[in-house]
């Protein structure tokens, strides 16, 4: 897996590559505030490898000499990454000192240079930068409605019914089935699904890396592609051999996600027959830049792109949500916001969702509420020249 992420002369690059969303605006970064925080969902969310009952992000409040404020938000999820949430708080901790009363394009060169450390923090702090300096992709002109899939949770036939109604009612069209464990339950649990669902609905399927090779081919030969847009990381993501091999006999296409953290590892997915879309998240590319170069560079080689961390809460997903309105024309994966109980979502002015989107109004720009993030707070550090 390559981690070359974040380029110290990032701006011309994507400059090259047609990005023309960044804000030139230039200031100095006067105090920074790191907060990690606890908020609890919903309904516990399940992954292959990890059941979620709360997300526990990186929040990064940077505020310049003139007042201004930009945030930044980052997931680091255990078991998908040799990142831990202990080594990425210590980094931001010690990149955020080494910042401060920096202009923020000389702290983003700096960020770069070390951004292979931990990526998922250093985008964090990227991010926030890119907020303090108002990133033209940010701003919301006019109402933007932004498409979102759901995950699926039944884990029984008898409850797949009530959730099938449930998410069409909520206004989701697109649903993402989780597998993974045994091919014949899994076989079983997409089949009742489709019958269910009855054409209502788009269907992704995704084992999240947990299949072997043997095991992949079979659910995917066997796999009725009836209404399934596509099959997301059967096989573990520095296994590209397996994951071709289950492109090769897959019924539908196959969408590599864990694999794909820079730009060559999306020219290295492209050739791969049956291969036909990547998962892209703001996490692993370093910043809002680096995500849209990342994007058209996958539309350069042919690749679909799916956005989204799923693990996001409101600042991650209504970034990736505002990179998606403009580059993107499917469903996304930046829905971790409506995972989060609304009590224990922090924005003073709540992240709107209707009838299955985003919406993010004309003019709206996020505010934290500061006793909601003191009350969700498991430690908070404030540094300062």
């Amino acid at each position: 897996m390559s981690l070359m992420l974040f380029f110290p002369n990032e701006t011309a690059r994507t400059s090259r590559l047609g990005c023309q969303n960044m804000s030139d605006m230039k200031t100095k970064i006067a105090d920074i505030i790191l907060y990690r925080v606890n908020l609890p969902l919903v309904t516990p969310y399940r992954l292959s490898y990890r059941t979620f009952e709360s997300f526990e992000p990186i929040l990064i409040k940077i505020c310049d000499q003139d007042g201004r404020v930009g945030w930044g938000e980052q997931h680091i999820s255990p078991g998908s990454s040799t990142e831990t949430r202990e080594g990425g708080w210590r980094f931001v901790k010690e990149l955020a000192e080494n910042i401060t009363g920096l202009e923020t394009g000389a702290a983003k060169e700096l960020i770069g240079i070390r951004a292979h450390e931990s990526i998922v923090a250093s985008t964090a702090l990227v991010t926030a930068i890119e907020m303090l300096e108002r990133a033209n992709i940010l701003q919301s002109v006019s109402t933007r409605r932004i498409r979102l899939l759901t995950a699926f949770n039944a884990t029984k036939l008898d409850e797949v019914p009530d959730e099938v109604e449930r998410r069409l009612i909520e206004g989701f069209k697109t649903f993402k089935i989780k597998v993974g464990k045994d091919v014949d339950d899994d076989l079983k649990m997409v089949a009742h699904i489709q019958e269910c669902v009855d054409g209502r609905a788009t269907l992704r399927v995704d084992a999240n890396r947990a299949y072997n090779r043997e095991d992949g081919c079979a659910f995917a030969s066997a796999l009725d592609p009836t209404g399934i847009e596509l099959f997301e990381q059967p096989c573990g993501s520095e296994d590209w051999e397996s994951n071709a091999a289950v492109a090769a006999v897959s019924k539908v296409p196959l969408m590599l996600d864990e694999p794909i953290c820079a730009l060559p590892d999306i020219a290295r997915a492209a050739k791969i027959d049956g291969v036909k879309l990547c998962k892209l998240k703001l996490k692993r590319f370093g910043g809002l830049a680096t995500l849209e170069a990342a994007i058209l560079a996958a539309k350069e080689v042919g690749l679909g792109v799916v956005l989204g961390d799923g693990l996001g809460a409101e600042i991650n997903s209504w970034m990736e949500g505002c990179v998606a309105d403009h580059l993107i024309d499917n469903a996304g994966e930046y829905n971790g916001y409506v995972k989060i109980k609304p009590e224990h979502r922090l924005l003073k002015s709540p992240l709107p969702f209707e009838d299955g989107h985003m919406i993010v109004p004309a003019g709206w720009w996020p505010e934290i509420d500061q006793d909601k993030l003191a009350f969700h707070a498991i430690e908070t550090i404030s540094v300062q020249p």
